[in-house]
């Protein structure tokens, strides 16, 4: 059977919400008798309600603005 998880890519500092935030990657395993490579289906920010709650679009990891990508 596969294996769904939310694996951390990445911690940044935020200047949005003004603390470190972890972008992460969600990652399908297959099942052990598939030969088949992992496969990332899935990116998130850790804080992205706290900054959709806020009236300006932020970033590309909370889906408000595209093309922001923080570093």
């Amino acid at each position: 059977m596969a294996k769904k998880t939310w694996q951390v890519q990445k911690v940044r500092y935020c200047d949005h919400v003004g603390h470190e935030i972890s972008i992460e990657t969600e990652v399908i395993y297959p099942a052990d008798q598939l030969p088949d490579p992992p496969r990332v289906v899935a990116h998130r920010c850790t804080d992205a309600l706290a900054c959709n709650a806020m009236d300006k679009a932020t970033c590309v990891w909370c889906g408000t603005n595209p093309n922001h990508e923080p570093q």
